[in-house]
């Protein structure tokens, strides 16, 4: 499908790593963010090897060498005792076992790296404080109505424009969201504040009663990024931008570790958003849009994959339109190949919260139990492999609906 441009609604990692494949295949675009400016949160991103290899392919890889880090490995640590048990080696062991690295990156290094990209290769800017708030058939393509009232024409339109899209509504209607009872705490921490025996390039999930704190370093070592879940009642903001305080933070995990503390203690100004949880529900192709990323599949962050899903779902985003010059045709075939994968994640990143939280962890003997049990070699593989081996750029595309 060439000479035809498609809007992309959504300038962040979905929209901008869409727009890069489709250029890549010859595909023009024109991108629309609602933003004024573009900014990337304040937080961490974990880019395993089914993410790396799309990256990777769109030849972003010396770009990114400056800035991710190659973890070396990443274990899991018992909340109060500090134990650890190790579950695998992210660094030369899976380039081999997977051919693509696993990256841990600060979201604004990944997001800036995309931007960059994509002004280069396309010659054009970001359309700012454009939201899409409407798209409509006309003359065998579509209408879209912008939030400042203007009207443009495309020939078909990808809506990554997170959770709360406009283009999700109309697609989908209003969905349910259930409050999953888990506040997410989020900060980042220079590496120099901490005590040198802390500072690891190791990913860390702490698991506990009825609460978990991850930490992996990002920006090529300089940073460690900290996100603490807590089992709590009473609050429902979804945002990423509400700031907390530190005693807040500290609160909800007075009993953890003095590791675990240290790191929260450098956390200047801690952020907090609900965690809530959404059905997968097909859909999101219709006619001549579709929903793409968190639009389509928004999901918990228990798997690290809501980002790297996203990346897939660019690739093969690409393909279908340049295999189906009928863009329609092209979204149907596109749900129909993404739509086991990606239900399979968001179902099982709801169940590893409950896997991180039993609450035979409060006490040390049950829990080297439980974990031994949980986390054994085989069991590891089986939930992790299928995630790391899947390669959007080769898998067969499904068949249209």
């Amino acid at each position: 499908m060439t000479g035809e441009r498609i809007a992309i609604a959504g300038a962040g990692i979905a929209g901008l790593t869409t727009a890069l494949c489709l250029l890549q295949r010859g595909i023009l675009v024109d991108v629309y963010e609602q933003a004024s400016q573009l900014h990337e949160v304040g937080a961490g991103v974990q880019i395993s090897p089914n993410g790396s290899r799309v990256l990777q392919s769109l030849g972003l890889e010396p770009e990114l060498h400056h800035c991710v880090c190659l973890a070396e490995g990443k274990e899991i640590r018992l909340w109060r005792t500090g134990q650890r048990w190790s579950l695998f080696d992210l660094g030369q062991d899976c380039l081999e076992r997977f051919g693509a690295p696993y990256w841990m990156i600060h979201r604004a290094d990944l997001h800036r790296i995309l931007l960059q990209a994509f002004e280069r290769r396309s010659g054009q800017s970001i359309r700012l404080n454009a939201r899409v708030e409407d798209a409509e058939p006309l003359e065998g393509r579509l209408c879209l109505t912008l939030s400042d009232g203007s009207t443009t024409r495309a020939s078909a339109l990808i809506a990554a424009d997170g959770i709360h899209s406009a283009m999700r509504q109309k697609l989908l209607g209003e969905t349910t969201a259930r409050y999953t009872g888990l506040l997410a705490w989020r900060g980042l921490v220079p590496m120099d504040r901490v005590q040198s025996g802390l500072r690891t390039r190791v990913g860390s999930n702490w698991v506990g009663p009825g609460s978990h704190v991850v930490t992996y370093p990002v920006s090529g070592g300089l940073w460690m990024n900290i996100v603490g879940i807590v089992e709590k009642q009473g609050w429902h903001d979804e945002s990423w931008t509400t700031q907390g305080t530190q005693s807040e933070l500290l609160a909800d995990f007075a009993d953890w570790h003095p590791e675990v503390l240290a790191w929260m203690r450098q956390i200047e100004t801690p952020y907090k958003w609900a965690l809530l949880e959404r059905a997968p529900q097909p859909g999101w192709a219709q006619g001549r849009i579709c929903l793409i990323g968190d639009a389509a599949h928004p999901t918990l962050p228990f798997l690290a994959q809501g980002a790297n899903m996203a990346i897939e779902d660019a690739a093969v985003m690409a393909r279908c339109l340049q295999t189906h010059d009928d863009p329609a045709q092209a979204f149907r075939v596109f749900e129909a190949s993404r739509w086991n994968r990606t239900a399979d994640i968001v179902n099982r990143s709801a169940d590893n919260a409950r896997r991180f939280h039993n609450a035979c962890l409060a006490d040390a003997t049950q829990a080297n139990r439980y974990i031994a049990a949980e986390w054994a070699p085989d069991k590891v593989r089986h939930r992790y492999d299928d995630l790391f081996e899947y390669d959007a750029l080769t898998t067969p595309l499904g068949a249209d609906i």
